[in-house]
């Protein structure tokens, strides 16, 4: 009884992880770069940019990859969402066969402005998968799930209980390592950037104009003036 509700549990915690802002769910057909993702408000980066940018950080990432971790999967595709109705975000996930895949939302190319904080998130992206977080998150939302399950076994938790149960023990354990996870790939994104001959620090000026997530219990990211700390001090020690 507890195996079959796993499934639940583990996507409820999965579907509390984001980056930039609350992840959106990635949408069942492949997305493709709009023909002008960026709005008129002066904010934003061009399609040509936004080209450039992925051309020039793409093979950095991925020889960063092979280098810090030789059995994965380094072949990373890049995606734009074009729904409208996005929030502005990025996140990475990894396709059926493997194949590591950073997306961006329309909403957060506009958002962005300029080319070194759009690198600095794709860098933190990329170093996601090469910390091996997603898979890790995984592992620790569905023991979660387990001992919540186990906890609800042993108090005679009616089925509804259980439930509550296994997803309140996923969405810990999704959590229990977040704001660690959060900060290595903000150490290592910046180092990808800045091998790719982009700005780091000022890149994650970005963070400066997000709302700040604070220090919270079971928070799912790190305060925004640690981030920025982060950043400061890896470029530092290069």
């Amino acid at each position: 009884m507890i195996t079959s509700r796993l499934v639940l549990a583990f996507g409820v915690a999965l579907g509390l992880s984001a980056c930039v802002t609350p992840v959106s769910t990635p949408p069942s057909s492949t997305p493709q770069p709009s023909e002008n993702p960026v709005s008129n408000t002066g904010k934003g980066v061009t399609v040509s940019q936004f080209t450039s940018v992925v051309a020039r950080m793409e093979p950095v990432a991925e020889a960063e990859c092979r280098a810090r971790a030789p059995q994965a999967n380094c072949d990373y595709k890049i995606l734009v969402d074009r729904r409208a109705d996005a929030p502005a975000n990025a996140y990475q996930s990894v396709t059926e066969s493997g194949q590591p895949t950073i997306t961006f939302t329309v909403a957060l190319i506009a958002d962005v402005h300029n080319v070194d904080e759009l690198a600095f998130v794709m860098g933190h992206e990329a170093a996601h998968h090469i910390r091996g977080h997603l898979g890790r998150t995984q592992d620790t939302a569905v023991a979660g799930a387990v001992i919540g399950g186990l906890l609800g076994a042993a108090l005679g938790a009616d089925a509804q209980s259980l439930q509550t149960l296994q997803n309140l023990g996923a969405t810990v354990g999704s959590r229990t390592y977040s704001k660690a996870y959060e900060l290595e790939a903000d150490q290592l994104g910046t180092i990808i950037a800045a091998r790719a001959g982009y700005n780091p620090v000022r890149g994650a000026q970005y963070f400066a104009r997000i709302p700040d997530p604070g220090d919270q219990f079971l928070g799912s990211h790190p305060p925004n003036a640690q981030r920025i700390e982060t950043v400061k001090r890896t470029m530092a020690n290069m």
